[in-house]
């Protein structure tokens, strides 16, 4: 299945660091293993990371422009200004809306929030919003998840009266907005510590220190908002290390105790009450229902549900939404089916090239960053998915693990309306007539800066096991390893030369997946895993003859038994002789 395994073993170096462990580790080596490959190296860094602490957040004034941004918001309250709290219309946007407005409006009244139409205004701070805001008396604008590149749009507010604050984590231009202050760790030069905060991350940090410089001492209603900012960190893919993971562990604690009363319409709608859930949970189901709003009629309404104040309310407002994600997941499948059937007319874009741009101008502008991921995934190519919106061709680009997409867009700026993002993920526009340079420059920047390994999926393997190292207190010290996400993945373990104990067998409804029971030399102990669509390996495993496996090791259902651990095989391979 995956062309390339990655395991390299541990340095003499990261040995040593790994024997300081062991005593943090139940004597475990696998467990030591996986920690110095995070990057932990001393007891107290296992202990942080084991058990990570409220008290380890930044302090926020460390952001370039917060006690700026402090300042400004404070004499707006004194003045008894009106406030308007903006954002992106995607995950990251409203609950980064959504948690300002709440916690603001425990200590002030005059506010609101606004989300932009995806359909009438785009992405970003539009000048529709800055003419709604001055004809209703706003005189701060905080603006969350964009308005790094608004020039314009803030300039045009500065000649209305409005002054504006930008929460972003978007790459800046070296030409910043005239903003009161910019609030984003990715800005040159700056000590903050996390450079990698998800948007609702910047608006959380500005509002601790807006507690902070207030003297606020109830830091429940602050932490009470870590679900909110766990949902966005899961969503926007940003890495759960350092303090994204303090938020995002005690964010998604909160998530499984006393959600938002938004969230647990949601949670509800997903089947997911009850059960544990993880950032997994959040990406794949969460995740994509609160998106879907945005991408099929209004977040508005997300931001209305998640920041809704009555359970029934919040029921009936997250079964509108559940609607819009069905309804996305049709337009979705369509599209991607659409999209597929372009590629493979085109030999060169199938084969001979290193990425992907396709357009269409009928398809529904909400889906189409859905679909560059998609086929990202699919064709291991950096992808560029345009349609048509308001004279312009707008879209989604996407990349594979490593390849900085960022930088191939900003190479054709020229060719460009407006543009914006991160690495893994850009937005941008163009007229239609510079479509085809933009897809020759692009391929050319793709050409000659992709590695070819970039080109091929592949696994990073954290450590290789014998069946007897798979023990229950392996399981449960793995448990502490959670939240996973970029940057501390789920770990994966590779066994070589495990046999068929005679009883593994096909299932699923087209006998697509295998059901293992598997042995090796090193234990009488049988271990069970799951092999989701690798039956062509079936006739080899039942004959009896080694193989090599990667996997994650699962809790499976049966908790409580002596099997309950469970492999989720991630690939297969003969073992060699």
């Amino acid at each position: 299945m995956t062309s390339k395994w990655n395991y390299q073993p541990l340095t003499q170096q990261q040995k040593e660091q790994a024997a300081l462990l062991m005593d943090r580790c139940d004597q475990i080596p696998a467990i030591t293993e996986l920690l110095v490959r995070r990057g932990v190296s001393t007891p107290e860094e296992a202990d942080a990371f084991f058990s990570p602490a409220i008290s380890d957040l930044h302090d926020p004034f460390l952001m370039p422009d917060m006690d700026k941004a402090v300042h400004r918001l404070n004499k707006a309250m004194g003045a008894k200004e009106r406030i308007m709290i903006y954002g992106d219309y995607d995950v990251d946007g409203t609950t980064a809306v959504s948690v300002v407005y709440k916690y603001l409006q425990n200590y002030y009244s005059n506010i609101e929030y606004y989300i932009p139409s995806r359909d009438d205004e785009g992405y970003g701070i539009s000048l529709k919003s800055i003419d709604y805001a001055a004809e209703n008396g706003v005189k701060l604008i905080i603006v969350l998840d964009c308005g790094i590149k608004a020039i314009k749009e803030v300039e045009y507010a500065k000649k209305k009266g409005i002054d504006f604050i930008i929460c972003d984590h978007h790459v800046p231009d070296e030409t910043l907005p005239p903003a009161v202050a910019i609030l984003n760790p990715k800005m040159p030069g700056s000590p903050y510590p996390c450079k990698h905060l998800s948007g609702c991350g910047v608006g959380f940090k500005f509002m601790q220190a807006f507690a902070q410089s207030n003297g606020l001492g109830n830091h429940n209603e602050l932490d009470s908002l870590l679900d909110l900012v766990a949902v966005s960190i899961a969503a926007d893919i940003v890495p759960i290390v350092g303090e994204n993971r303090v938020m995002a562990y005690h964010g998604l604690r909160r998530l499984n105790s006393n959600p938002n009363l938004g969230l647990r319409s949601i949670i509800r709608l997903c089947k997911l009450t009850n059960k544990d859930i993880t950032i997994s949970e959040v990406i794949f189901k969460i995740g994509p229902r609160i998106n879907a709003s945005g991408r099929m009629q209004s977040g508005m309404e997300t931001v209305d549900l998640l920041t809704c104040r009555d359970l029934h309310e919040a029921f009936e407002k997250g079964k509108d939404i559940d609607q819009y994600n069905r309804e996305r997941k049709e337009l979705d499948k369509k599209i991607t089916e659409e999209a597929n059937a372009l590629i493979e007319k085109s030999i060169d874009m199938a084969d001979g090239r290193r990425s992907i741009v396709i357009y269409n101008r009928d398809w529904h502008k909400g889906i189409i960053g859905i679909v560059a991921s998609r086929l990202t995934e699919l064709y291991y190519k950096p992808s560029v998915v345009l349609s048509h919106s308001h004279g312009l061709a707008t879209g989604s680009a996407r990349s594979v693990q490593g390849f900085d997409i960022y930088a191939a867009v900003n190479s054709c700026r020229d060719l460009l309306e407006n543009f914006g993002g991160h690495p893994y993920a850009v937005g941008l526009s163009l007229k239609e007539e510079n479509i085809p340079e933009f897809t020759r420059r692009f391929e050319e920047y793709v050409a000659s800066h992709i590695q070819p390994h970039q080109l091929e999926p592949h696994l990073d393997i954290d450590a290789q096991l014998d069946f007897a190292d798979i023990t229950p207190e392996l399981l449960a010290l793995l448990k502490k390893f959670n939240p996973f996400g970029p940057g501390n993945q789920k770990p994966v373990f590779l066994s070589r030369n495990v046999f068929d104990f005679g009883t593994s067998k096909l299932v699923g409804k087209n006998l697509e997946h295998i059901k293992l029971e598997l042995e090796d030399n090193s234990t009488s102990h049988v271990i069970n895993a799951i092999a989701f669509n690798m039956s062509q390996y079936f006739e080899h495993i039942h004959s009896h003859k080694p193989i090599d496996i990667c996997y994650t090791i699962e809790q499976s259902k049966r908790a409580g038994h002596h099997d309950s651990i469970q492999l989720m095989i991630r690939d297969i391979r003969p073992s060699a002789t």
